[in-house]
């Protein structure tokens, strides 16, 4: 006679508690998507330059307009909380000083996928457009292209688009900012 295994789902709550009580260290690069603590993959030196880039291309933009949130955690749901590589929040005076931003404080999301293209497709990008959040970018960086998601809604993104090297990109939350591929995706 076989167990079956019984998965718990943990809650945001309950994740944070495993946190403060030494369970997750401050250094664990994990997050909490479907209540399940997930590890995440290891950033290889190709998606660490990427964020870079995009820190750099973002930091000036950012200020009172907005504000720039590098691989910090965003709590999605009951049990979503995942790191977005880099996520444009709602200025807000207080600098989200006693909370992690929450999906309405959210302008874009961006994803920087090196050997995790897949998992961010069918697990992340969906969960994001679930939670609402209205636009993400995908850099998808063996593909050389960044995928730019829009119109959430509870089946997914309704508008899909590439954008290829030699484009530019615009989030729709920021309509003042224009990014070029080339320049999120580096020298070739």
């Amino acid at each position: 006679m076989g167990m079956s295994l019984v998965r718990r789902s943990f809650t945001v709550d309950e994740y944070h508690r495993m946190a403060e009580a030494g369970i997750l260290g401050e250094d664990d690069r994990v997050e909490l998507i479907d209540g399940q603590v997930v590890a995440m993959t290891p950033i290889g030196p190709g998606h660490g330059s990427c964020v870079n880039r995009l820190t750099a291309l973002f930091a000036p933009l950012a200020g009172r307009t907005a504000t720039l949130s590098v691989q910090n955690p965003l709590v999605l749901a009951e049990h979503q909380e995942p790191q977005p590589d880099v996520a444009l929040l709602r200025h807000r005076a207080d600098g989200y000083q006693a909370e992690h931003p929450r999906a309405f404080d959210v302008l874009l999301v961006i994803e920087v996928a090196e050997t995790s293209v897949e998992s961010d497709r069918q697990t992340k990008i969906p969960r994001y457009a679930q939670a609402g959040i209205p636009e993400v970018w995908l850099v998808d960086l063996p593909g050389d292209a960044v995928e730019r998601y829009r119109e959430p809604g509870a089946e997914g993104y309704a508008d899909i688009r590439t954008a290829k090297r030699g484009e530019t990109l615009t989030p729709v939350r920021l309509p003042s900012v224009v990014l070029k591929v080339d320049d999120i995706l580096g020298r070739e």
